[in-house]
């Protein structure tokens, strides 16, 4: 089940198992864009200036705009570099996004659009993903990745996850499909139809965003992995690896509107009838904001109480911004007042304190004394000796002196080693 063309050492050779995962949001990627491009800074500072996010995850999971981000990062050029740094991601968005939404009806005309179809056509959408990756697949990537959608056909959600492909080799689809299909949120953009085929046998996909199923995907990531325990891939030594301790989790958000008024209200929703659950006034669809967060603050509920209870907080980092204006929470409101915007929210985001929602008011709340921006340094440090310790293990590099660290074990993230040279 081991992946040879991945360009990171496997866990096997380390102590870490290292997961980054990317929500859904439309325009609202550029919050995560800013994010990791802090973060790839700070592991050149450490590692030189090629060093790249992808050189430092066992697996990077993203949903709809997240999808795009992570096979950004993912995908290969001719040299197996990846196709773009994460400083490039920012200007992608800013120069593609208001061609992908265009602002040219008022909201009669998109109200009226939206009632016999989709409010974009997604064109410019799929051309500019199809042009960059061309006929790049999944199996291609630098790092495993998984990338959640939906089929509608099914009824079900689809996993296209770089660990299945030797187990399921139809899922190998070509990774600008993939974009296609994870970004196509309803109402907003049309499903994505498309087919694999292997050995003469025909899958047809029939997709719609991933964010109805996992807007937030570090769950999908986490059970990728343990799939492949379950499958003695020897990537993951048993049984080090069946111990959350063993994981780093960095997970991004791509804002909420949760200040004080809220967005939506129990006064107003009572007047909604079919299209005003599906068509609100500041041109977002409340029925598809509940589904999606609802199931992304679930997953960072979860996962903060099993970290806290295992007293390793420091291996799970959730960056999201609760604050976002109204006019700042539609996925498609592409004006460039409102990119600049989300830009400006992204970076006060890292000076904010690390926080977690509060199950009882849905609010994000501080809960450690330190800033998003020096939880990534710490972070960017342990990613980097994890990948060092790898390099220096793995029998796929020459090791001057290969019984230079014995493991003993993992104790709050930080590994414990002793010499035995």
């Amino acid at each position: 089940m081991q992946r040879t063309n991945s360009i990171v050492q496997p866990p096997a050779f380390g102590n870490l198992i290292t997961v980054l995962s990317i929500d859904g949001g439309g325009i609202r990627g550029l919050v995560p864009a800013i994010i990791l491009e802090f973060l790839e800074t700070e592991l050149q500072k450490l590692d030189g200036e090629d060093a790249r996010i992808a050189d430092y995850f066992d697996i990077i999971a993203g949903t709809s705009t997240g999808g795009l981000i992570t096979a950004m990062l993912t995908a290969p050029d001719e040299n197996r570099r990846p196709l773009f740094a994460a400083k490039d991601i920012k200007n992608y968005y800013l120069q593609k996004c208001p061609k992908i939404f265009p602002q040219d009806c008022n909201m009669v005309t998109k109200v009226v659009k939206n009632v016999t179809g989709p409010l974009y056509d997604g064109k410019y959408l799929h051309e500019s993903i199809r042009k960059k990756l061309k006929d790049i697949k999944l199996g291609d990537t630098l790092t495993n990745i998984a990338i959640p959608t939906f089929d509608i056909k099914r009824l079900q959600p689809i996993m296209f996850s770089s660990y299945e492909i030797e187990e399921k080799p139809y899922m190998n689809a070509k990774l600008s499909d993939i974009c296609i299909a994870t970004s196509a949120a309803p109402t907003c953009l049309p499903p994505h139809y498309f087919e694999t085929n292997h050995k003469g046998e025909t899958h047809e996909f029939n997709l719609v965003d991933g964010g109805v199923a996992a807007n937030n995907p570090t769950l999908v990531a986490m059970g990728e992995i343990a799939k492949q325990l379950i499958r003695r891939n020897l990537d993951f030594p048993l049984p080090q690896s069946l111990e959350y301790r063993r994981y780093l989790v960095i997970s991004i958000g791509t804002g909420e509107c949760k200040m004080e008024g809220g967005k939506y209200t129990a006064s107003e929703a009572s007047k909604w009838g079919f299209f005003g659950w599906w068509y609100n006034a500041n041109g977002s669809c409340p029925l598809l904001d509940i589904l999606t967060q609802a199931s992304t603050d679930m997953v960072d509920i979860h996962l903060s109480v099993i970290f806290k209870a295992l007293n390793i907080e420091t291996n799970y980092l959730r960056i999201q911004e609760d604050g976002l204006e109204r006019t700042l929470s539609p996925l498609d409101r592409a004006t460039k007042e409102n990119l600049e915007c989300l830009i400006e929210a992204g970076e006060r985001l890292l000076t904010k304190k690390v926080s977690t929602v509060n199950l009882e008011n849905g609010k994000f709340i501080p809960y450690r004394n330190e800033t998003n921006a020096e939880a990534l340094i710490e972070f960017a440090k342990k990613l980097s000796n994890e990948k060092n310790l790898r390099e220096l293990k793995s029998p796929r590099l020459p090791k001057s002196n290969p019984s230079f660290f014995l493991d003993t074990k993992t104790i709050y993230g930080a590994p414990k080693k002793m010499s035995i040279a």
